[in-house]
């Protein structure tokens, strides 16, 4: 063990004497505002703080003074008090003593201000109050538990830096429970929730920083916060979407990175999360001294009036503190053994996802911290479900993915977390880390299979069209097991991480200079097809394939089974000039351009979008709750699924391998296995859809009785306007010629 010499000791502050403070409570955990039995209002602090020796209270006024109070009151390794007159609005920290001896993972320093895990709202940002952070500086070395630039690099985590860290750490904030928009507690009924069923639903990934930034009829001050989502001129395009929930980027109080920082750049995502029952006080429009909570709560009642969910993109698995050198910030000074994974070598950690560290969510009170905060945002913060960043991550037991883990064993039986929406990114960065399909039947997935197949085959990279039926049918082949059903898949073909789909078929190479890492970050794996020409053109003709692509791409998601998720700008043509990693890019790089609405080249993208999902939302074929079975269910009847090829004639086993890129999906909603909730049998149109990837165009004959008498046509992707109701039908058992690159969609006319 050993501490540097010659540092600027901790400001000898005053410690307020043990009778200023009551024994309170050890539950909950966290700081509650709340009356005592004697009338006197005051709040309840509790801190889990396994393994420490002595926890210290820290209150600051508005000058940033300190006033300490010495918890004394220790109970099952929780350590608490009651402060009688301390009330909404107060800033707090910890610290925490123990023993400084990394080489066994102990990294107690009392130096280091601590911001409560459990803190409901958050003040001020790292580094920010007296040292901004501009292009060159750094994050303050005060942050940091050991001394950051130690001479000896090899050891420098193990030389304790002594330094106070409090002016440069943001602090928790006492948060009242009337922060709702009615006053009082908000038990967000379920009567006050859309509820939207999984078949029916269609995600869209949006930023709250990113969507609101440059809507021009979104007032300026609200822009980029979540007043200005909830602003009826954000809300007003997510309805003409049809889009049923948003799935936010993380919103959970988080840091920005040492290494962005010292290049003038900023953490955008947000997946480096700190404060896990803290809604980001950077997208507040309100103030944040508690008043982001309210403002969040007025923001998911906006959108749930709306008829929209609000689904939290959350990042558990690992946090802000990075490895053995990145700052001490708030876990790594409570218990650094008991919050996070430790390597052999216990100075080290065992790093799972990619970012330094790895919660150690086997362990109980990791697990208690996890899925108390989940609770939170559910029960009093009123969001509808949860994607999981990293999820194999959570779901490790000691070393290994194990389905069975404590973690997804707590949310199965939870009366609470196992009745909201649950996605899970099923995959780490750890040996044996990819798990897609593998998830128990409460999980949907992102479905990366589904992501990989519809882009090799729209830019000509599949031999064949096996994978391709899987993908459009709701990949059986990784779901139908265990009662699963095809809304365990969620569809997509971008995300937030990768090019956006405009780029997809713009850019084969990755253009990420501005993040500053010599264009080394980033996927090289972006199956994607530039048409023809590398990055912006002025070529009308590649322009015009570009945006065919980008109708078929659209058009193949919304008609597959599963659950389609859409990235929010994509429905028209949003940009990010090449860049798939532009998790750093807080600017117009990451920000939606709506002028692109206005936008004739693009304009159209959106009203196509709209059209397919209003066309999902009235077909209740497009959106099966059961896997199709390939044979008719009522006497009579068709098959519920049936494949054909482009002379017209159903799929033999050899078509399926034979080199082709032409494929006929028939869906039959005279043969629809389910009942709706009064035990009818669902009856509905049947639709052929046909997908064509070839550069030339093809003639397809139209499937004749019994499938249909006549096709009526409802898509076509070679036209920039869509088909109306007055174009006549198409006669079955005629020819329909397919343009290069396009997908049609006909009703199925009964003969």
């Amino acid at each position: 063990m050993s501490s540097a010499p010659e540092q600027e000791a901790v400001a000898d502050e005053p410690v307020a004497p043990p009778a200023d403070i009551r024994p309170g409570s050890p539950t909950p955990l966290g700081a509650r505002y709340r009356t005592g039995p004697d009338g006197i209002a005051g709040t309840n602090f509790a801190l889990w703080a396994g393994g420490a020796e002595a926890v210290e209270l820290c209150l600051f006024d508005d000058a940033e003074r300190e006033t300490r109070h010495a918890l004394t009151e220790l109970t099952h390794e929780i350590w608490h008090g009651f402060l009688p007159g301390i009330h909404p609005g107060q800033r707090y920290g910890y610290r925490v003593h123990g023993r400084w001896d990394p080489w066994t993972g102990a990294r107690w320093n009392p130096a280091k201000l601590l911001l409560d895990p459990y803190a409901r709202a958050v003040d001020g940002d790292f580094g920010t109050r007296t040292e901004p952070s501009g292009a060159g500086s750094a994050l303050p070395a005060q942050l940091y538990g050991h001394v950051r630039d130690w001479p000896q690099q090899q050891t420098a985590d193990t030389v304790r830096d002594d330094r106070d860290s409090a002016p440069y750490v943001p602090k928790g904030v006492v948060v009242g429970e009337d922060t709702g928009d009615e006053g009082g507690v908000d038990e967000w009924q379920d009567d006050r929730r859309p509820k939207t069923p999984w078949p029916d639903s269609v995600l869209y990934e949006l930023h709250v920083r990113g969507f609101t930034m440059r809507h021009p009829g979104i007032p300026e001050r609200l822009r980029g916060t979540y007043a200005g989502l909830a602003h009826p001129a954000a809300l007003e395009h997510l309805v003409r979407l049809g889009v049923t929930a948003v799935e936010l980027l993380p919103v959970h109080q988080f840091a920005h990175e040492d290494h962005l920082v010292r290049r003038g750049l900023r953490n955008y995502w947000g997946y480096n999360s700190l404060g896990y029952f803290a809604p980001h006080a950077g997208y507040a429009a309100t103030g944040t001294r508690g008043q982001q909570v309210g403002e969040f709560k007025r923001m998911v009642r906006a959108l749930h009036d709306a008829g929209i969910e609000v689904i939290l993109d959350v990042v558990y698995n690992h946090t802000a503190e990075a490895g053995e050198l990145g700052p001490t910030l708030s876990l790594r000074g409570i218990d650094n053994r008991g919050y996070y994974r430790l390597a052999g070598e216990a100075r080290r950690y065992t790093d799972y996802t990619g970012c330094g560290n790895t919660l150690h969510v086997v362990q109980p009170h990791v697990l208690r911290l996890i899925t108390d905060s989940l609770r939170y945002w559910v029960t009093e913060m009123g969001v509808d479900g949860f994607r999981f960043d990293l999820a194999a991550a959570l779901a490790r037991s000691m070393h290994d993915v194990d389905m069975l883990s404590p973690f997804l064993a707590v949310i199965a039986q939870d009366p609470v977390l196992r009745r909201v929406k649950l996605i899970a990114e099923p995959w780490d960065v750890g040996s044996g880390g990819y798990q897609v399909g593998a998830f128990p039947p409460l999980w949907t997935e992102w479905n990366d299979r589904y992501r990989d197949t519809v882009r090799d085959f729209w830019r000509g990279a599949q031999h064949d069209v096996r994978d391709l039926g899987y993908r459009l049918s709701g990949s059986s082949d990784l779901y139908a097991w265990g009662g699963r059903r095809p809304y365990a898949s969620v569809n997509f073909i971008t995300a937030h991480d990768g090019f956006t789909l405009r780029d997809l078929v713009s850019y084969e190479h990755k253009r990420n200079a501005d993040n500053g890492e010599g264009n080394r970050d980033g996927t090289h794996d972006n199956r994607s097809w530039n048409c023809g020409a590398e990055g912006e053109t002025d070529d009308g003709e590649v322009r015009a394939l570009r945006r065919r692509q980008l109708r078929n791409l659209l058009t193949t998601l919304l008609l597959s089974t599963g659950v389609p998720m859409l990235v929010a700008g994509d429905e028209m043509g949003r940009t990010q000039h090449g860049n798939n990693n532009a998790y750093c890019q807080d600017n117009e790089t990451s920000w939606l351009d709506w002028s692109l609405l206005d936008d004739p080249e693009w304009r159209p993208l959106a009203g196509l979008a709209a059209r397919l999902i209003a066309l999902r939302r009235a077909h209740p074929v497009l959106r099966r709750r059961a896997f199709f079975s390939g044979r008719p269910h009522h006497q009579g009847g068709l098959r519920d699924l049936a494949w054909f090829t482009a002379d017209g004639t159903e799929m033999t086993e050899q078509d399926w391998y034979t080199p082709g890129a032409t494929l006929g999906m028939y869906l039959s909603g005279n043969d629809i296995s389910q009942r709706d909730d009064r035990g009818i049998r669902i009856v509905d149109d049947s639709f052929l859809a046909v997908l064509h990837a070839a550069d030339r165009p093809r003639a397809f004959t139209l499937p004749g009785p019994p499938w249909a008498g006549a096709y009526e046509l409802l898509v076509d992707t070679a036209r920039e306007d869509q088909p109306g109701a007055a174009e006549p039908p198409y006669a079955a058992g005629g020819t329909f010629t397919l343009a290069a690159r396009s997908v049609v969609l006909f009703r199925a006319v009964p003969g």
